[in-house]
């Protein structure tokens, strides 16, 4: 099967950006700036590039997330620390989380220098999270630069995800039970994580059901013909965006050399820091 050129960049990039979440200590990190534990950590760190926004703005950006669980941690994350004290420590973190990776700075350093361009000429068109922290100064640090390079491109691939999932009418919660019916991550990790009760999770399932979309229970849901062929569109739709609207501008020659300095490395973040099976639902290499 040949994998898209954006799909081959997102799987090394992603793993990268991943560090945020699933490294060791991320929820002492936002301890030590008085936020309350590892979820209001990962809101108020992800939503910080865009300033302190509530709780509806991240909801929409996010997308997937349970609109109380958003609820409980912002604004109220605003009131114990600030988006700038998060994004300093976001940074600190991941680059600390990545250099302990093996990251060396002549790999990152090059890399570096074929994603900025990328990066700062990508299309911001609907693209909240992307923009927001495309405009973020890039350190001088080379590891850092990578981090929040691949943080920028994630964010831009993810908000034409989003895009996607809308233009074939779906809701981000339904997005997550289709994730499942795919097998690329079980509903006992996905709905606690995305905060959504059985109850609801089972009603979610009802929908997609009912546009013969999948079969099954909805604890362990899969595709119907149908349902596998509209998340082929969206995931084909996701790459097509990612590329047109910034990772064509890389030749295939570049991709190769990113892709193939940055594999040790995202390999061994693999090993030591993301976890196998994960709301992401990445499957690893």
């Amino acid at each position: 099967m040949v994998i898209h050129l954006a799909r081959r960049i997102w799987t090394t990039l992603e793993p990268l950006h991943d560090v945020v979440y699933f490294g060791a200590g991320v929820k002492e990190a936002g301890l030590a700036l008085g936020l309350r534990g590892f979820w209001q950590t990962y809101f108020a760190f992800r939503a910080a590039p865009l300033g302190a926004v509530r709780a509806g703005a991240v909801s929409a950006t996010f997308a997937g997330f349970h609109p109380d669980m958003v609820g409980k941690a912002v604004p109220d994350a605003w009131a114990r620390t600030t988006p700038e004290e998060c994004l300093a420590a976001r940074l600190d973190f991941s680059t600390g989380l990545l250099r302990g990776a093996g990251a060396g700075d002549a790999e990152c350093a090059r890399a570096v220098d074929l994603l900025e361009p990328v990066s700062r000429a990508a299309d911001a068109t609907g693209r909240a999270l992307y923009a927001a922290n495309a405009e973020l100064p890039l350190s001088a640090d080379p590891v850092a630069a990578l981090w929040q390079l691949a943080t920028t491109l994630r964010e831009h691939r993810g908000d034409g995800h989003v895009a996607a999932l809308i233009s074939y009418g779906l809701t981000g919660s339904q997005a997550l039970v289709l994730q499942v019916a795919a097998g690329k991550a079980p509903e006992s990790v996905m709905r606690p994580a995305r905060g959504w009760s059985e109850r609801e999770w089972s009603d979610i399932a009802d929908e997609l059901r009912a546009r013969g979309l999948i079969e099954g229970e909805p604890t362990s849901p899969a595709l119907t013909g149908a349902g596998a062929e509209l998340l082929d569109q969206v995931e084909a739709t996701t790459d097509e965006a990612a590329w047109n609207g910034a990772l064509s501008a890389l030749s295939q020659d570049a991709i190769a050399e990113l892709t193939d300095t940055l594999a040790p490395l995202v390999q061994r973040v693999q090993e030591s820091l993301v976890p196998p099976i994960s709301p992401i639902g990445m499957a690893q290499s």
